[in-house]
């Protein structure tokens, strides 16, 4: 919602939020971005809501040209290794971006992550 500047994707705190990929369009003079938003991947695919979300957003990510992947900076988890992995094999340029880092008090602990 911040990188198009309206309110294209519902937000929330409870995980899982996002069910279907959203796209958000933000232009600024002759500079067009199209921004896709996915259910997060994750390995547990034990329920058809999981199976169908993780298939919406593995098929988005061959259709873009540069994957922004969010990540907590609070702490990495093997969904979040399975995604990489997903990400690099793509082919993609990716750039990630830690979220909530403003939660860890020691900065110090977010290096490994950077890495």
């Amino acid at each position: 919602n911040k990188l198009v500047e309206q309110k294209v994707s519902i937000t929330s705190r409870k995980p899982q939020t996002t069910r279907h990929r959203i796209m958000g369009i933000h232009t600024e003079g002759n500079y067009q971005a199209v921004y896709v938003d996915t259910p997060g991947l994750h390995i547990e695919e034990k329920r058809a809501i999981n199976r169908l979300m993780n298939r919406a957003a593995s098929s988005s990510i061959g259709d873009v040209e540069l994957v922004i992947f969010v990540v907590e900076g609070t702490h990495w988890t093997p969904d979040d290794e399975m995604v990489l992995a997903k990400v690099k094999d793509s082919g993609r340029p990716i750039l990630v971006v830690m979220n909530k880092t403003e939660q860890v008090k020691d900065k110090d602990l977010l290096m490994p992550h950077i890495q």
